[in-house]
């Protein structure tokens, strides 16, 4: 009875989203690749749970965070541009940070 119960709720908490959009975040910007005319203003490496109790969260939920996550980094670096220097591995990925706007 135990292996059901664990299972559910397992499978329910890797549907959830445990990142949140922090304030200014919204406003930032995420492109496919470097932008032009744009300058960089460093990069950050982000990462989420990728699995839970050894069962694989779905892929594009933690690419979401992922992307998130950098959004939320961005306004501290001072920029309004993220975009994505490598795939996501393991729940980690790392992103370019860029000042596009005025």
């Amino acid at each position: 009875m135990r292996l059901p119960v664990l299972l559910v709720l397992t499978l329910t908490a890797s549907a959830c989203t445990w990142v949140h959009m922090a304030p200014g975040a919204s406003a930032v910007r995420v492109a496919s690749s470097a932008p032009s005319g744009c300058e960089k203003r460093g990069e950050v490496e982000v990462s989420v749970k990728h699995s839970v109790a050894f069962i694989d969260r779905n892929p594009l939920r933690v690419r979401e965070e992922l992307e998130t996550l950098a959004r939320n980094e961005a306004p501290g670096l001072g920029a309004d541009t993220v975009h994505p220097l490598s795939e996501p591995a393991r729940g980690s990925q790392r992103y370019a940070a860029w000042r596009c706007g005025g």
